[in-house]
């Protein structure tokens, strides 16, 4: 590839980042999404800003081998054990049972080889880690049920790609040598290679990367790592195998690594441009044409894959991940799509002639175009989801009770600790909660706890809040915190309101309702592990006292200060920074204190007489 044409290339796909990226966010699409539309509109297939040659596609596979080793460097061994039950549990049997119906169907329905129809069940069993991580993230549902679980599935189906994408060129093999097995010396060779460079990488990564960091150059570890990457990838290629696998297996070797977070930080920034890059050649890529020429076949199979999966997915969900219907239904939405691994798959299947170019072809677009309804599936599942919710089997439990002088609204961690230090002084109180498996969890502990969404004036009345003193509002969602705030505050102006804060923008907002006493929720906890700190680097524990109280009262004030003028920033930014000014002055006005005290009182000998 010649500099003008680099150049203009390179130029092509950020503009096609810039422009297609932002537009797929503000519709809530994802940014996988406007990276598969540039690639598309880019791509041959629309306006042919880039020619989809063979120069390409060997810059599509240089974006694969780095997106391959980012996903190793994040599987380290304490995290799948830590979540062991999930992933070698529904990961396997989602993968397992998916990849068997899959590769029935192309075989039996659709006259592939056997070896082909293994790997096209096997690839069109993953789904796309980076996809479905992003889409979490960005909807805020990692910590979810659904999201959780979703993580451990993801974890699992990276894993079993990496001998899926070794054994594709075995396959290969033994279906053109017309064998039931692949022939015993590639087998052998490539268990040899991959052996050797697992072998070869725990002995002398930590060597390598203990010289690296005795050079003290930050650049030095970047290019260590791209020496380490493309290194093994080479290696991978010289043995006949995947570039790929090398790359995900340099990845795994470095993620437990002492190094690991030095390497991290180093890459971080090239990562979301390293998976753009591949996703954008993957929407390059798409033959429209094909959809073009034969819609009822490229749709029927998109929904026969999204079907399929879903049909697996959402009762493995429910019977062996143990969430709910709800969740189950939005985790199946999140994985029922094809992933960027099967991308890999049907490359390399491609390369060694295990399925020809209209095969391979037509399922790049299967998988593209599933991917892109991936955000619409979760959307309408998150609409659903939200229908069913609010209208469940009972509007609210019967409440009948005793009059309560307190009111908790929300029962997760902060409305627990409140409610146990009230039930131990004999307070009366009753708590209100919107997740009904909280409520029955709760209940068994003998809480005085009902279903219901606390921010509904009829459960407030029916909970008899007219006649309460303290409405604990301890909901972790802010939406939600804030709306009840603001029906308590119409409906019953008399009950003092307590208030959780998740931050300070938060604690503004509430206090815009008058909310007379607001909890910022890591506050306090914070202080405390402040104070350990400064006890650990050995300041003695009067001064560590005086300082957190003083930090206390000093931040207080701030957060009064401040929301007066909390919605212009410039204003904002000036008080925070008088505020650490004076913050030090306070500080060092007290060490001088302490110096002067220490230099004026008298030494106290261990007998009890004054000294010097």
């Amino acid at each position: 590839m010649n500099q003008h044409l680099f150049l203009q290339s390179a130029v092509v796909f950020l503009l096609a980042t810039v422009l297609m990226v932002p537009l797929a966010r503000r519709f809530q699409l994802g940014a996988v999404l406007g990276y598969l539309a540039g690639g598309v509109l880019i791509g041959p297939s629309l306006l042919g800003l880039v020619p989809n040659d063979a120069r390409v596609a060997q810059l599509s596979e240089l974006g694969v081998v780095l997106l391959l080793f980012v996903i190793g460097l994040e599987l380290s061994p304490q995290r799948l054990w830590v979540m062991r039950r999930a992933v070698f549990g529904v990961g396997w049997a989602q993968v397992t049972t998916a990849a068997l119906a899959i590769g029935a169907l192309a075989r039996f329905g659709f006259g592939l080889g056997t070896a082909a129809a293994v790997v096209v069940g096997l690839g069109l069993a993953l789904s796309s880690t980076a996809f479905g991580l992003q889409v979490l993230a960005e909807r805020k549902e990692l910590g979810s049920a659904h999201g959780r679980l979703g993580f451990a599935v993801l974890l699992f189906q990276d894993l079993a790609a990496i001998p899926l994408i070794a054994a594709v060129p075995l396959l290969a093999g033994a279906a053109a040598s017309h064998t039931a097995l692949p022939n015993l010396p590639a087998l052998t060779r490539t268990v040899a290679v991959i052996v050797a460079v697992i072998v070869g990488g725990r002995l002398l990564l930590r060597p390598l990367f203990r010289a690296v960091a005795a050079t003290r150059v930050a650049e030095v570890f970047t290019a260590t790592a791209l020496l380490v990457v493309i290194g093994t990838a080479w290696l991978m290629e010289l043995a006949g195998i995947s570039m790929a696998l090398g790359a995900f297996l340099a990845g795994v070797l470095l993620a437990d690594s002492e190094y690991r977070h030095e390497l991290e930080a180093q890459i971080e920034p090239f990562k979301g441009l390293l998976l753009g890059l591949f996703f954008i050649s993957v929407g390059m890529s798409a033959n429209l044409g094909l959809l073009l020429r034969e819609p009822l076949v490229v749709v029927g199979l998109v929904a026969l894959l999204l079907a399929v999966k879903s049909a697996l997915l959402w009762p493995l969900a429910r019977l062996v991940g143990r969430i709910d219907a709800i969740a189950a239904l939005r985790l199946t939405a999140l994985l029922a799509g094809g992933g960027e691994f099967a991308f890999v798959v049907f490359k390399i299947a491609g390369d060694r002639h295990l399925l020809d170019r209209s095969q391979q072809s037509l399922l790049v677009l299967v998988i593209t175009l599933s991917m892109a309804l991936t955000p619409l599936l979760v959307g309408a599942a998150g609409w659903l989801a939200r229908r069913l919710d609010r209208a469940p089997a009972r509007p609210f439990d019967t409440i009948e009770t005793d009059a309560p002088r307190v009111i908790i609204a929300g029962f997760g961690r902060v409305g627990q600790i409140v409610a146990r230090v009230l039930r131990a002084h004999r307070i009366p109180f009753v708590a209100l909660e919107h997740s009904i498996e909280q409520v029955e969890s709760s209940r068994r502990f003998g809480t005085q706890i009902f279903f219901g969404d606390p921010s509904r004036p009829e459960l407030l009345r029916a909970a008899q809040a007219d006649r309460a003193e303290i409405f604990v509002l301890a909901t972790d969602d802010p939406e939600t915190n804030i709306r009840t705030a603001r029906i308590v505050r119409r409906l019953f102006p008399h009950l003092r309101i307590v208030a959780r804060a998740r931050n300070r923008q938060h604690a503004y907002r509430l206090m815009d309702l008058n909310v007379p006493m607001v909890v910022r929720e890591t506050f306090h906890s914070s202080l405390e592990m402040t104070r350990d700190v400064l006890r650990a680097l050995g300041l003695d524990a009067a001064t560590v006292d005086a300082h957190i109280a003083r930090f206390r009262e000093h931040d207080e004030a701030m957060l009064r200060a401040q929301y007066l003028v909390y919605d212009d920033e410039a204003a904002l930014i000036q008080n925070a920074r008088e505020a650490l000014q004076e913050l030090e002055s306070l500080f060092a006005a007290d060490a001088g204190e302490s110096e002067t005290e220490a230099a004026v009182t008298p030494e106290v000998s261990p007998d009890g007489a004054r000294s010097g």
